[in-house]
Parts: C-alpha cells; structure tokens; sequence
C-alpha cells in the first residue's frame, strides 16, 4: 500500500464523495412515504406505515441493485478513458441520484393522479344520498334493512355505477344504474336481480 501522503489525501476524498447513499437513503424514504400518503396514486389512499414500508423496499432495491450495476458501468467507461475514480464513488453517485428521482417520480405521478382522486370522491359523495333517498321513496323494507350490504360497479369512467344492495337470499339483489356525473346523481331501478358479482362474470 503507497505511503504516499498526496494518496491518502485523494483516498480521503474519494470516501467523503462517496458516502451518501445512506443518508439520502432515510431521507428519500421517509419523503417517499409523505408523498405516497399524503398524494396517493390509487384513490383508496395510503396509510403512512404501509407506506414507508413499501417506499423501505422500493429504495432498497435502487441503491442496493440498480446503482451497483451503474456505478460499475461508470467506472468501467472512465477507466478506459484513463480515469481511476473508485467503483464505489460512481456507485454513491448513482444511488443518489436513483433515491432522489425516485422522490420525483411519485411526486408527480401523485400531482397527475389527484384530480381523478378528488373526481372519484366526489362522485362517490353524490351515490350516497341519491341511492339513500331512492331507496327510501322505492325500495321494500327488506331493501332498506340490508341497505348497508351495497355495493358499487363503475360501469365506466364518466361516473356511471351499477349499485346492489343484497337481498335476504343473498344469491338475488336490488340493484340500481346510478348516474354520478351529474350533480345530484340520477338513480334508475335495475329489473335484473342478479348482484354485480354476477351480473359481471367474477364469480
């Protein structure tokens, strides 16, 4: 090994240039799981525990495999350039940047995603009272009383829904076309008895 004060020095360097994997790793992570809970990219939200676990592993697997992979690329194409940075100063460099795109990434995705967020709880908002309110002028007492068993089918993606609510014979269903895209939602009846499960073919 070279004795070489001016080495040791360059050494030095190379290790404080290439240490901060780890700490823009915790932080990265814990933004991730703001971002992800606070602007979810599904509609049913993200609690912030799942959500730091989910962003734990997603980050692992860039700085752990992603940027090792770079980092060997990089300093393969410098060395044959003449270069002699470290691997592992190229591999630091890498997982940064991956970590900190990452943040980025679900930043906007979570942006782009809220306005149909937002649209959806809105929509969601309007079936209540409307079916409530149909029920409650059409529907029989046995349809009232399993009233807390519907359950919704988007039919599209304008804010139309097939809602049922399940009979004592849980095999038929009072079911409704609901039109959400207007404001109060409009509600029709459904002669077809048969619940979403089946009317949709899953199951």
């Amino acid at each position: 090994m070279s004795s070489d004060p001016g080495f040791g020095l360059h050494r030095a360097r190379w290790r404080l240039r290439g240490n901060w994997t780890w700490p823009v790793f915790g932080v990265a992570t814990v933004a991730d799981a703001f971002v992800l809970h606070m602007l979810p990219p599904i509609s049913g939200g993200v609690d912030f525990v799942p959500a730091l676990i989910v962003a734990s592993f997603g980050n692992l697997f860039l700085a752990g495999a992603i940027a090792p992979w770079f980092g060997r690329r990089l300093a393969e194409r410098e060395a044959t350039a003449g270069g002699s940075t470290p691997a592992d100063v190229f591999t630091d460099r890498a997982a940064v940047g991956l970590l900190l795109a990452g943040v980025v990434a679900l930043l906007a995705a979570g942006l782009a995603n809220r306005p149909v967020i937002v649209s959806e709880t809105e929509r969601t908002e309007r079936i209540v009272p409307a079916i409530e309110q149909f029920v409650a002028v059409n529907g029989t007492p046995e349809v009232e009383r399993n009233l807390q068993t519907a359950n919704t089918h988007a039919l599209d993606d304008r804010g139309n829904f097939r809602v049922c609510v399940s009979l004592d014979d849980r095999t038929r269903a009072w079911c409704m076309f609901v039109d959400a895209s207007v404001d109060p939602a409009t509600v029709t009846k459904d002669p077809d008895a048969r619940p979403n499960a089946l009317y949709f073919g899953e199951q």
